[in-house]
Order: structure tokens, then C-alpha cells, then sequence
């Protein structure tokens, strides 16, 4: 079953070669074996109890009544900063959270659930979605240890949607679901070799995810092809009256997305390279040359260069958005939770990590929740300032601006450079990266596997406006198609250098 696609279970289960209850089965002694034990990717933080059970059920449903549609029986993971009212808790990766249980399922989940996936479990992450120390690890929890990149095991893994991406690379799941606010799902999704989409904000709902940013916050589809990526997407989005951001995306949002998939997107399109995000690593520049010519032989318009020069004076006001919004956005969390959560507010957490150190600091701090915890409320004119200053360099004068000069269908640039050593000395260590302008924007983007140095994959992003799902699912769908780069992990200790 390694590599099999959603459209290829779902043929094996309508011809009856297949039940969904052998195939939950399958991943689960598949978790056991590579993340538990063997390689110890540290990729699953809980396993749903029910998951058998409820396997067995959509299998009676099958047989009585047909499939619900493409995720009928479908064993997905969430990232566990994603609500689920069930057995499993909810945690952030934090400790202050560990074996609590959230009141009601997010309303993602509710989609899925009703689209007939199976919560097979909880993906380990950065704990508080990487947004707790300036030396973080990215993939390291208190509560889950340290996700391990499949490629080489001594390798990161990016975050903070770690685990959600090493178990789709690994094969210990059919798709995931990931959240990112600047890179949590681009990044790990490129470093592992999969296809990870950040949806423009608005266009899956946060209601019941542990925020970080409400002007940047999305959960996204993580998979191993881009069809696969459009089925979860497709079953994931809807107007949620608990998120009034998603208001906005009526008339914009599909239930299939797959009907924009054909081999021929790129033929006609006009892109453009952001040649600013490129000189971090010659052999990703090379790799990345190669793709845009793949592009332009499929019949791609090329423009190039068409750069996004505002890029680095974003830094420092999109920081103090997020401060301030996630000690606003955290507080209003977590006093929703479940009796069974005894922290209540970000200073509740930072003085639950202050007494618990040994366990939940024993290789970085706390810095951003401190930052956080003395910022002001969302009325502060700073924030404010920060806030407009942040979409006039993302949107206006920044993916607007550029796509529009240009009359481009989308931005395209290398994702990141190869994964780095895991290292709690020095922590991160990041070799470039493109996912803050559509980040900021809360415009889509989406990365594709575009081949490997030294056998660690490097993902290529495609970034364009406001609801553009459909045209960046075309474009990446046909380069995928075209150069099949995905390669599976095979577990090495390290990284083979004649590969």
C-alpha cells in the first residue's frame, strides 16, 4: 500500500479487494512499526481508539449504501492543535494541554467526518505551532519528543506541521492536515517531499484550531500527490458562522477541486519568477532552473525575473501582529476549552512552562510567549500601524502589485533549501524560504516536490491572489505530472551524499 493514492484505495475498496477496516488496520501496524519503534519518527502523537470501529462502520455503510464520495473509509491524521470532541485530546504539543479534551470537534473535522474520513490520530508538531521561542527545534513537543525528517533521520523536519508531513512522506496515512501562519505547512511539506497547500485565509475555517494570527492562520491539505491534496481541500472548506472570516469565501470555494486537475495547466499560463528567493543553495537554484524550463517546454509564458521587493521589511511588522494576536486569539482558546484544561490564558501557560522547565524547556525558552504576554490588546495603535504596514508590503505593494505589472497567473520560486541538521544548540536553521508574502497576504500558495539534493527533497512554491486555489491546484497538478519527482524516504540514519 506505500505510495497508494485516495483514487487508487477507493478503486481497491469498490471492487471489494479492500475494506477501510484493513486498510486503518495497515496504518496503524505501520505507525507502530516506523513510528514507534524502527526509524522512530515520533510523527503520531495519539491514535484515535475508535479508529477500527469507525472503520468498520463507514464499511457497513459502503456495503448498504454506497460511498459518501472520495474520502469514504479514508484514514487521515490531523495536526493535534486541531480540535476533536472524542477520546483524543488536544494538546498544541504542550504539556499544560496534555490529556485534555476539547469541547467540540473544529469544524473542519465536522467536514471531514461527514465527507467519511476516518481521524486515524493526532500529528506530533512544534509545540504552540513553533511559536514559543526565538531558538526553537521545529518538530519538537513536550508532550510528542522530536519529529524525525524520513529522508535522514538526523535531519529537521520543518514545522511546525512536522508530524502531519513526515507521516504522509512515510506512508503512515493516505493525507494529513496541517495549519500554518508563515511556513507551517510549506516548509515541512517541502522538506519531506509531499505537496502542501496553504488555502487563502477564509477559505477553511479556524474554528477549533489553537490560533497563533487570525489574519494569517489556515489549516491546509498535506498529501502525496496534488490530487489527493484537491480531494481534501474539496471536503475541508465551507462557511462557518463561528468564523466570520470565512464569510468572504462564498462563491470562491469548490466541494471537488479535482475538476481543475489536467496535464495540460501550464500550457498557456504566464509565471513569474521571483528571483529574490533564490542564492541560498546552488544546488536548489539548479534544481529549481530545471523545473522552469520543464515549464516552459510544457508551454508556460516565462517572466522573468518578477520579484517581490518588499520581502524584507516584512519581518518585523508581521512579528508584531502575531505578538498581539496570539496572546488575544490564545486567551479567547483557551478559555473555551473543556473543564478538564486548567490553564485558562497565555500567563497561565507561561507559568505553567516556568514550573514544569525540566520537561518543557529542556533545550529552548519561552521568548515569544513572553513577548506576547506584554503586548497590548488588538486596539493598540501599534498593532494597528503593524497590521496595515503588513498587507501594504505583502498585498498591495507586494503579490498585488507584481502579479498584476506583470499579468501573471502565479509567482514561482524554490520553497526552502534542503533540510538542516536538528541541532538544540543552535536551533533552526533555515536555507531560505518563500511562504511569507502569501503568508502575510493570506493569499494560497502551494509547493510540489521538484527533486532532491544529496537525497533530501526541495519543493518548488506557487503563490497567487486571493481564492486562487483552482489555478495553483492546474499548475502544480501538470508539473507534478510532468517530472514525478516524489521519491519515498527509505529511513537512512543520514544523508547519503552520493545521492
Amino acid at each position: 500500500m506505500d505510495e497508494w493514492t485516495i483514487p487508487q484505495i477507493q478503486a481497491q475498496m469498490a471492487s471489494g479487494a479492500l475494506t477501510a477496516q484493513q486498510l486503518t488496520q495497515r496504518y496503524l501496524e505501520r505507525i507502530a512499526q516506523l513510528d514507534r519503534q524502527g526509524p522512530a519518527l515520533h510523527s503520531v502523537i495519539t491514535i484515535n481508539p475508535d479508529a477500527l470501529a469507525l472503520a468498520a462502520a463507514l464499511d457497513d455503510e459502503r456495503a448498504q449504501a454506497g460511498a459518501r464520495g472520495p474520502l469514504h473509509g479514508i484514514p487521515v491524521l490531523l495536526k493535534d492543535n486541531i480540535d476533536t470532541a472524542d477520546r483524543q485530546p488536544t494538546t498544541a504539543g504542550s504539556l499544560a494541554l496534555a490529556g485534555t479534551i476539547a469541547r467540540h470537534d473544529a469544524f473542519l473535522v465536522e467536514k471531514l467526518r461527514a465527507a467519511g474520513a476516518i481521524i486515524l490520530g493526532k500529528a506530533n508538531l512544534s509545540e504552540w505551532a513553533n511559536f514559543r521561542s526565538t531558538h526553537s527545534v521545529s518538530g519538537w513537543s513536550s508532550v510528542g519528543g522530536q519529529v524525525r525528517n524520513p529522508y535522514a533521520l538526523d535531519r529537521n523536519p520543518c514545522g511546525s506541521s512536522s508530524g502531519s508531513a513526515v507521516a504522509v512522506a512515510a506512508n503512515l496515512c493516505a493525507a494529513a492536515v496541517g495549519t500554518e501562519t508563515d511556513g507551517s505547512i510549506i516548509c515541512p511539506a517541502h522538506i519531506n517531499g509531499i505537496v502542501g497547500l496553504k488555502p487563502t485565509v477564509g477559505l477553511v475555517s479556524r474554528a477549533g484550531v489553537v490560533p497563533i494570527a487570525h489574519s494569517q492562520d489556515t489549516a491546509g491539505p498535506m498529501a502525496r500527490t496534488v490530487t489527493d491534496a484537491a480531494i481534501l481541500l474539496g471536503a475541508m472548506v465551507g462557511v462557518d458562522p463561528a468564523d466570520p472570516a470565512t464569510a468572504a469565501s462564498a462563491g470562491h470555494s469548490f466541494d471537488d477541486y479535482t475538476q481543475f486537475l489536467t496535464p495540460a495547466g501550464l500550457r498557456g499560463a504566464r509565471l513569474g519568477i521571483a528571483r529574490n528567493f533564490f542564492g541560498h543553495n546552488p544546488r536548489v537554484d539548479q534544481l529549481i532552473e530545471a523545473a522552469i524550463e520543464t515549464m516552459r517546454q510544457l508551454g508556460a509564458e516565462i517572466v522573468d525575473p518578477a520579484n517581490l521587493e518588499t520581502v524584507p521589511a516584512l519581518e518585523g511588522p508581521e512579528l508584531t501582529v502575531l505578538l498581539h494576536e496570539f496572546k488575544a486569539g490564545l486567551n479567547a482558546y483557551l478559555a473555551g476549552r473543556g473543564p478538564d484544561t486548567t490553564v485558562r490564558s497565555l500567563a497561565d501557560v507561561i507559568a505553567f512552562n516556568a514550573g514544569q522547565a525540566a520537561r518543557v524547556m529542556p533545550y529552548f525558552g519561552q521568548e515569544l510567549l513572553l513577548l506576547a504576554e506584554s503586548a497590548g490588546p488588538l486596539s493598540d495603535e501599534a498593532y494597528l500601524q503593524a497590521l496595515a504596514e503588513s498587507r501594504r508590503l505583502a498585498r498591495t505593494e507586494g503579490l498585488d502589485k507584481v502579479l498584476q505589472a506583470h499579468h501573471l497567473d502565479a509567482l514561482v520560486a524554490p520553497a526552502g533549501g534542503p533540510a538542516w541538521l536538528t541541532d538544540y544548540v543552535n536551533g533552526d536553521h533555515y536555507g531560505g524560504g518563500s511562504s511569507s508574502p502569501a503568508a502575510v497576504a493570506g493569499y494560497p500558495s502551494v509547493t510540489v516536490p521538484a527533486g532532491a539534493v544529496y537525497g533530501l527533497p526541495v519543493g518548488i512554491s506557487f503563490m497567487a491572489g486571493a481564492w486562487q486555489e483552482p489555478t495553483l491546484l492546474k499548475l502544480a497538478y501538470a508539473f507534478e505530472q510532468a517530472t514525478q519527482a516524489r521519491r519515498p524516504p527509505q529511513f537512512r540514519p543520514t544523508i547519503d551524499w552520493h545521492a
